[in-house]
């Protein structure tokens, strides 16, 4: 999302976590100002099954579930809380880990072995039928700003059976001064409110992303966001303004831009969207997830991570 002008480089290179205990480099292209879908057309996202609105009990249970299995396993290398909660046949998208539960222990395994201070700290989780999304920011030496991180678990009969997560490195300065994980806008808090306007929100959400992103037309802006919304993209200024400059120039420097929206998960006034985002044709891409606070019917602050897509990966699953 920072303002980029057409000679502006695509990519910047950040650091990505969970190589199998090691940190991995990886490169990332910027985000834009608001979400992204596909090249034309609107753009069609997945979602969990079980309705997607209801049964407040099971998405409790398995917000739970996730939370407690992400953090037994990162910062105690628990394997036993695998076996409890995560199928066998477990479904690796990260690029970097092996699939199924036995790949997942291997990974706590290591991570404790040669981070045996990392913490997990979850910002905030959002839950849609069999979707759970975590946004934390990782820190495997204290002291240092570690990464921000999104993971996305599917279940399945009560267990987490898929996931899938996008990982970047927190800089130690953004464009607006605004860190990657605080809530700013009114009220500041990090848990989904307004659960009777999920759907209405996800709505707004999604049509935003298309008008701005798959017809680039720049006065999405003035329809669906807060004219001074709140930006926690390391590169882009807060505001309607300073989101037109950039994605101007952005557009204009990318003209062969595809972007492919993967799925949704929305909860009250957070709507996430995961995108597999192309540059040019041949272009690996870039996984990129973008988390949206709608207020009053408009957008008024956002999040986002960005990874982009290695050539090889550990499981053959691809990151989408």
């Amino acid at each position: 999302m920072p303002p980029l002008a057409p000679t502006t480089p695509a990519r910047r290179t950040v650091v990505a976590l969970l190589a199998a205990g090691a940190v991995l480099g990886a490169a990332a292209v910027p985000a834009v100002a608001a979400p992204h879908g596909p090249a034309a057309g609107h753009a069609a996202y997945g979602h969990g099954g079980y309705g997607g609105y209801g049964d407040a009990a099971r998405l409790s249970r398995q917000k739970a579930i996730a939370v407690t299995v992400t953090k037994r396993v990162f910062e105690h290398g628990d394997t036993a809380v695998v076996d409890r909660y995560v199928r066998p046949d477990y479904i690796q998208h990260n690029p970097t880990a092996a699939d199924g539960a036995a790949g997942l222990k291997a990974l706590a395994t290591s991570i404790h072995q040669q981070f045996p201070d990392a913490r997990y700290n979850v910002k905030r989780v959002i839950a849609q039928g069999d979707l759970v999304m975590l946004h934390s920011n990782v820190v495997l030496v204290p002291g240092t700003k570690g990464a921000a991180v999104i993971d996305i678990f599917r279940f399945q009969g009560g267990k987490i059976a898929e996931h899938w997560d996008v990982i970047q490195n927190v800089p130690d300065t953004t464009a607006s001064g605004n860190d990657m994980f605080s809530t700013l806008s009114s009220p500041q808090v990090s848990q989904p409110l307004d659960h009777r306007l999920t759907k209405a929100n996800e709505a707004l959400v999604v049509k935003a992303f298309d008008e701005l992103i798959v017809h680039k037309d720049l006065t999405a802006l003035d329809r669906y966001w807060d004219p001074g919304y709140l930006q926690h993209n390391t590169q882009m200024e807060s505001g309607v303004p300073a989101a037109k400059a950039g994605l101007g120039a952005y557009f204009a420097s990318a003209p062969q831009l595809t972007v492919t929206p993967k799925r949704v998960i929305a909860e009250g006034d957070l709507v996430a969207i995961h995108s597999d985002y192309v540059n040019y044709p041949g272009d690996r891409g870039t996984a990129i997830l973008d988390l949206f606070r709608v207020r009053n019917g408009k957008i008024v602050e956002h999040w986002d991570v960005i990874q982009n897509v290695p050539e090889t990966s550990a499981n053959g699953n691809g990151m989408f």
